[in-house]
C-alpha cells in the first residue's frame, strides 16, 4: 500500500527549522499571490511550462505535486515565491524549505524526462514594486536523487505509522456499534439519512428536533461510511464553545464503544484563547514557546499522537511541557487527526485553515455543521468588512514614521470626499469608492513596507485600522450583486462597509470542496431560504426527522389580543405581567420569559417585579461574562422557582440545556424579527430582487428561528413536560403558524 504525500508536505515536514517567526507578514493576499504568478510566468515568454505535474516513487511513498514553471531551452525548473516588503527580513528557515521544495521537483523532474542534470531557481517576486529576484542553483541527477531519497526516508518512518493507523482506523470503524443500546426516536432517520448522503457524496440539509441526539446521530454515521467512501478526514463545526464540548462528548461516547478504537480528536481553538504569552510578539526572539519551535515539533507531534482527544487543556499541557506553542502545535496537528473540531471560522471564512489544508493535501472530509441556522448570519459576517474613521484618525496619531502618516491622510483625504458625495444619516453606494480603495491600497503597502523593514509590532489602533483596510481592500475586489456598500453617519464620522448580503458565491467552492457536507439544526425550514442564500449544490438532501415528542408534552398557546410591536410595547407591559403571574400561580416552578431587547426586558421585568413581589426573577444583563452567565444558568435548579428574563436571540435562547423540573415553561414576547432600519430595508430590496421573498428572507424567517429555537428550551427529553405562550396576535396569521414545529398543536387564546 502506497503513501501518497505533497512535495510541500513532504518538505514541511522534513525541512521545517529553527524559530516559529510571524514577522515577515502580512503576506500577499491568495488573490495577489495568484496574480503574481501570472505575471511572473507571462514575463518567460513561449514554450514555458506553467503547473508542471510531477510524481515519483521511494519505498512506500508516493510524492506528487506541481512545479511553478519549466523551461525547456534553458532546462530551467523554477519556484515562484511572492512576498511584500524586504526580501532580507524573510527568516532564513522560510528560504531553507523553499530550496528543499525546488530540490525535490528537480529530482522528479529528471526522472521523469530522463535528465543528466537541471538548473533551479527560486523567484522570489515582490508584489508591490513588481521587482523579481532571482536565486540559482545547478544540481545533477544524482545529488537530487540523494537529497529526494534524503528527505523521503525521514518521511518514512512517520508514514509507515500513518498507514498503521488508517488501515487500523477503518477496520474498526467499519465494525464500530453504535454506541447506545437503541437509537433514539427521530434518531436512526437522521443517522440513516447522514449516511446516505455520505455514501453518495451529496450535501444534506437535516431538520431534527433537539433531544434527539443530533450530535452523536450525525458523527456515527459519517464515521462508519468513512472506510468505505476512502474519507480522510471529518470536520465537526460548531457557532459556540457548548456546540464544540457536545461533538468532544460524542467522540468520547463513541469511543466508549470500542476502547481500542484508533480515533484521534483535535480541538482547534481561537489563537487568543489559546495564546500562552498575549504580551509577546510570535517570534523567537520575544515568545519563548515560538524559540526553536520546529527544532522540538517533531518529539511534541509524536508524544501527541499518544492523546487521543487534544482538546484545549490538553494541547496546553503538551505545549508547555515541550516548549512549544498549543495554538500552533494544534494547527499541526490537524493534518494527523481524524476527526477536527471547531468553529465555522476553520472551513468557511475567506482564510480557513481547514479548507485549505483539504485542497493542498487532497483530502476527502465530510463536514458536519452543528446549529446550522446560524450559518446565514456567520458567513455573511465572514464576507463583510467595516472602516471606521475615528479609528482612522487614531491610526494616524500612531503613526510611526512620516511616510506612513502621509499615506493614511490621503486615506483620510479620499474620505472626506467620499463624505461629501454622502451626506445623509445613512447612504448606499453603488459600489467601494475608487478613491478611498485606491488611497487604502497604498496606505496597506506602505504600512507593509515598514513592517517588513523594521519587524516591530504596530500600534494596537494603527495595526486595528491596518488589518480592517486589508480586509476591504480583498472584499472590494470581489464586489457584486452579493454584497452591498454603504455610509452611515454618527455625529462628525462616518463608517463604511461592504456589507454581504448573499454569502453563496463565495461558500459555494466550499460546498463542493468536500466529500459531503450536512448541516443540522432543530430550525432549517424553510429549506429554500437556507439554499439559496449558503449556495448549496442542486442535488443537495433534504429531511425533516420526525420528532420524538408528543403534542401531549408541550402545551403551546398564542396570546393573540397582545401587541408587542414597538409601538404597543408600553401597553403589553401589564397583560403580559399577568399572564406570565397567572401561570406561575397555576404551575410553580422555572420559566424563561425571552424580550426582543434589554429596554423591553428591564421594563417588563421591572413591572413584574413591582406587581408580584413574591416570585423570584432574575435578568440577562447586557454583556454578562461567562462567569455570570453559568450563575444565571444555576438558579435553575429542580426544585428551584422563579422566572429568569433573557433577550431573544442571545445567550439563553439556544445551546442550553435544561432538563425535568429545570425548566418546565416559556414565555416568548416577541416575534423575533430583526429590528426596521435602513440597513435592513436595503438588505430586504435585495432580498426581494434576487429571490422574490424580501419580507421573509430578511425579518420572516430569521424571526421565527429564533422564536422557535428558544421554544425548544422547554421539552429536552421523552419524559419533560412544559407549556409555552407565544405572545403577540400575530403568531396566529396562517403564514407565521406554517413555520412552528409540526409537532405542535398549538391553541389560541382570545382572551
Amino acid at each position: 500500500m502506497k503513501y501518497t504525500v505533497a512535495v510541500r508536505a513532504l518538505c514541511e515536514f522534513t525541512a521545517k527549522q529553527g524559530d516559529l517567526d510571524l514577522r515577515f507578514t502580512p503576506s500577499p493576499t491568495a488573490q495577489e499571490g495568484i496574480a503574481g504568478h501570472a505575471v511572473v510566468t507571462a514575463r518567460r515568454g513561449d514554450g514555458y511550462r506553467t503547473e508542471v505535474s510531477l510524481s515519483g516513487d521511494y519505498d512506500l511513498l508516493h510524492v506528487r505535486g506541481r512545479a511553478d514553471g519549466y523551461n525547456a531551452r534553458e532546462n530551467l525548473l523554477e519556484e515562484i515565491k511572492t512576498y511584500r516588503g524586504q526580501l532580507s527580513s524573510m527568516p532564513e528557515n522560510h528560504r531553507h524549505l523553499h530550496w528543499a521544495q525546488v530540490r525535490v521537483y528537480g529530482h522528479l523532474l529528471c526522472a521523469q524526462l530522463g535528465l543528466d542534470g537541471v538548473n533551479l531557481a527560486l523567484v522570489y517576486y515582490e508584489i508591490g514594486s513588481g521587482h523579481e529576484t532571482v536565486l540559482r542553483e545547478t544540481r545533477s541527477a544524482a545529488e537530487l536523487k540523494a537529497i529526494f531519497e534524503d528527505q523521503c526516508r525521514r518521511f518514512i518512518a512517520w508514514a509507515e505509522q500513518e498507514l498503521r493507523h488508517r488501515e487500523a482506523r477503518d477496520a474498526a470503524l467499519a465494525a464500530l456499534r453504535f454506541p447506545h443500546a437503541a437509537f433514539r426516536p427521530g434518531q436512526r432517520q437522521l443517522a440513516e439519512t447522514v449516511f446516505k448522503a455520505n455514501s453518495t457524496g451529496r450535501c444534506l440539509l437535516a431538520q431534527a428536533p433537539t433531544g434527539i441526539g443530533k450530535t452523536v446521530g450525525s458523527l456515527f454515521p459519517v464515521l462508519k461510511a468513512a472506510p468505505a467512501q476512502r474519507i480522510d478526514k471529518v470536520f465537526f463545526l460548531a457557532a459556540k464553545t457548548p456546540g464544540r464540548r457536545l461533538a468532544l462528548d460524542a467522540a468520547a461516547t463513541i469511543r466508549s464503544a470500542d476502547a481500542a478504537l484508533p480515533l484521534r480528536v483535535l480541538e482547534l481553538t481561537a489563537r487568543d484563547k489559546a495564546c500562552e504569552h498575549p504580551d509577546k510578539a510570535c517570534q523567537g526572539t520575544s515568545c519563548p514557546l515560538a524559540k526553536g519551535f520546529y527544532d522540538r515539533l517533531p518529539a511534541a507531534r509524536a508524544a501527541a499522537l499518544t492523546v487521543p482527544v487534544l482538546d484545549r487543556p490538553a494541547l496546553r499541557d503538551l505545549g508547555l511541557a515541550h516548549d512549544v506553542c498549543p495554538y500552533y502545535l494544534g494547527g499541526e496537528m490537524a493534518r494527523w487527526s481524524d476527526v477536527i473540531v471547531g468553529d465555522y471560522n476553520y472551513y468557511f471564512d475567506g482564510g480557513a485553515m481547514l479548507y485549505a489544508l483539504a485542497q493542498e493535501q487532497g483530502w476527502r472530509a465530510s463536514v458536519l455543521v452543528d446549529e446550522a441556522h446560524n450559518m446565514v448570519a456567520r458567513a455573511r459576517s465572514m464576507y463583510s468588512a467595516e472602516l471606521d474613521r475615528a479609528l482612522l484618525r487614531m491610526a494616524r496619531a500612531a503613526a510611526p514614521s512620516e511616510i506612513v502618516k502621509k499615506a493614511l491622510t490621503k486615506v483620510a483625504r479620499a474620505w472626506g470626499e467620499m463624505d461629501a458625495d454622502a451626506p445623509a444619516p445613512y447612504q448606499l453606494l453603488g459600489a467601494p469608492p475608487e478613491k478611498l480603495l485606491s488611497a487604502l491600497q497604498n496606505a496597506a503597502s506602505t504600512i507593509n513596507d515598514y513592517l517588513a523593514e523594521q519587524a516591530v509590532p504596530l500600534d494596537p489602533d494603527l495595526q486595528r485600522f491596518h488589518f480592517d483596510a486589508l480586509g476591504f481592500g480583498r472584499l472590494a475586489e470581489s464586489f457584486g450583486e452579493h454584497s452591498l456598500c454603504d455610509v452611515a453617519r454618527d455625529g462628525k464620522d462616518t463608517t463604511v462597509c461592504i456589507r454581504n448580503v448573499v454569502p453563496a458565491p463565495f461558500l459555494k467552492p466550499r460546498f463542493e470542496g468536500a466529500h459531503s457536507v450536512t448541516l443540522f439544526s432543530a430550525t432549517l425550514s424553510p429549506w429554500h431560504y437556507f439554499a439559496d442564500l449558503l449556495g448549496l449544490p442542486g442535488n443537495t438532501g433534504w429531511v425533516d426527522v420526525e420528532s420524538p415528542f408528543s403534542a401531549g408534552q408541550l402545551a403551546v398557546h398564542i396570546a393573540s389580543r397582545i401587541s408587542t410591536r414597538y409601538q404597543h410595547r408600553a401597553a403589553s407591559l401589564a397583560p403580559i405581567a399577568q399572564l406570565m403571574a397567572g401561570q406561575y400561580a397555576q404551575a410553580p416552578g422555572n420559566y424563561l420569559a425571552f424580550f426582543s431587547s434589554f429596554d423591553y426586558l428591564e421594563q417588563a421585568a421591572d413591572l413584574f417585579t413591582r406587581l408580584h413581589p413574591d416570585v423570584p426573577v432574575w435578568r440577562q444583563e447586557r454583556r454578562m461574562s461567562e462567569a455570570e452567565r453559568a450563575a444565571f444558568l444555576d438558579r435553575f435548579q429542580p426544585e428551584g422557582r422563579g422566572i429568569g428574563f433573557a433577550v431573544l436571540g442571545g445567550s439563553f435562547g439556544e445551546g442550553v440545556d435544561l432538563p425535568g423540573a429545570r425548566l418546565i415553561g416559556a414565555f416568548v414576547a416577541t416575534l423575533g424579527l430583526p429590528q426596521l432600519n435602513p440597513v435592513n430595508e436595503q438588505l430586504r430590496a435585495r432580498m426581494q430582487a434576487m429571490f422574490g421573498a424580501g419580507y421573509d428572507y430578511t425579518y420572516l424567517y430569521p424571526g421565527l428561528q429564533k422564536v422557535v429555537q428558544a421554544a425548544g428550551r422547554v421539552i429536552r427529553t421523552e419524559q419533560d413536560r412544559g407549556v409555552v405562550y407565544l405572545i403577540d396576535d400575530r403568531f396566529g396569521q396562517p403564514a407565521v403558524r406554517a413555520l412552528l414545529p409540526r409537532w405542535w398543536q398549538v391553541k389560541v387564546d382570545s382572551t
